[in-house]
């Protein structure tokens, strides 16, 4: 399985994601945002966390905008897989690949620490490794994470069990308790947690694991 992970100026979690990436079995590269295409052969997409670009405008509305951007737009509609993880998130949101917005925490403060989340769906490929409802641990660390959508979304989100995550003790004020959600092919996943930060018990835990490992290990049946 071959992934690519972008960088952007200001990311900060493009060598966590590739690590954790390369750990699970797959063949990394490393793609500057003024690139212009993917590797030859890409089967998903890892866009960091970080402060890309600063964080200005809004966060990742620039990044949405770099040549890399529209080569991970076309990816995602032919079918490939794209995992955007805080920053990463955002990005996904400015390009339209997702959904929704993320506004300041309620609380206005920056919130870095472990959290509890529930699998809300096993139906993908990024959640297929977890048990339904199970309670996992995974840091946050983000300013902004604070998602929002209208209702007519949410209730979609809803029927088409497109939510991947949930806060078990919602940090961010997020609707719906949001954590993560997924695009309609299900093959796109947006999570403001850092699962790349939960795959060494040295660091704290090891709930991130199950993710990567269960995506490298789907995408070598296909």
């Amino acid at each position: 399985m071959k992934a690519a992970v972008i960088t952007f100026p200001g990311s900060n979690c493009d060598r966590d994601l590739a690590v954790a990436f390369e750990q699970a079995g797959a063949e990394v590269t490393r793609v500057w945002h003024k690139d212009a295409s993917l590797p030859e052969g890409t089967d998903i997409v890892g866009i960091p966390g970080g402060f890309s670009f600063g964080d200005y405008l809004r966060c990742g509305a620039i990044a949405a905008r770099s040549p890399i951007a529209k080569a991970i737009s076309a990816h995602a509609e032919r079918g490939g897989y794209v995992l955007g993880v805080c920053n990463g998130f955002q990005v996904l949101l400015e390009t339209g690949l997702l959904p929704g917005a993320l506004m300041r925490n309620a609380g206005l403060k920056f919130i870095c620490k472990p959290v509890a989340l529930q699998v809300a769906t096993t139906d993908s490929d990024f959640t297929s490794g977890y048990d339904l409802d199970t309670p996992v641990v995974i840091p946050v660390a983000h300013h902004d994470g604070n998602y929002q959508a209208d209702d007519e979304t949410l209730g979609l989100l809803q029927a088409e069990d497109r939510v991947a995550f949930r806060y078990a003790d919602n940090p961010n004020g997020s609707r719906g308790d949001i954590a993560g959600i997924l695009s309609h092919n299900r093959r796109v996943l947006g999570m403001m947690p850092h699962p790349e930060r939960a795959i060494d018990p040295h660091h704290g835990g090891t709930d991130g694991v199950a993710m990567f490992a269960g995506l490298v290990g789907a995408l070598a049946l296909t």
